[in-house]
């Protein structure tokens, strides 16, 4: 039976493959762009605030910093005690075009080990959890022109 594929979070990505996306929103005043989107207002404190577009980020980006996370986060975190812990790779991506920080897990596969900074990566779709029934979909950074 296949699993349904839920986002982890709405409205943050959207599209598969080579159209996959993460989705940020832009000032109309001030043209800063936020992600995680904002519905509300601009978060740029020198701006009188306009109406907020959603924009498509780039795909790509060059790692900013990077580290490892070697240890299961406590609650709220959630995960299964059963299973064996699986170390990842976080990313500090600045993306190329909106010069951006965000935050993301490595593709599978890849570590730390793997990583420089400055080394352009692109976004792909990814999953964080599933069980019999959900993937829980989210986004991974993944080294450009390596296939996982």
């Amino acid at each position: 039976m296949p699993h349904t594929r839920t986002p982890a979070v709405a409205g943050w990505f959207d599209g598969e493959g080579d159209g996959f996306r993460l989705l940020g929103t832009r000032c109309s005043a001030c043209a800063s762009v936020h992600f995680p989107r904002e519905d509300l207002h601009c978060r740029n404190p020198h701006c009188t605030g306009g109406p907020l577009e959603e924009v498509p980020l780039s795909r790509s980006g060059r790692i900013w910093s990077y580290t490892d996370s070697r240890y299961r986060p406590p609650s709220p975190y959630v995960s299964n005690p059963e299973l064996p812990w699986e170390p990842y790779a976080l990313i500090a991506v600045e993306l190329e075009a909106e010069r951006i920080v965000v935050l993301g897990q490595t593709a599978p596969g890849i570590t730390v080990a793997d990583l420089t900074v400055g080394m352009e990566v692109e976004v792909v779709p990814g999953v964080l959890d599933e069980d019999a029934e959900t993937a829980w979909t989210t986004w991974h950074w993944r080294p450009t022109g390596v296939t996982v």
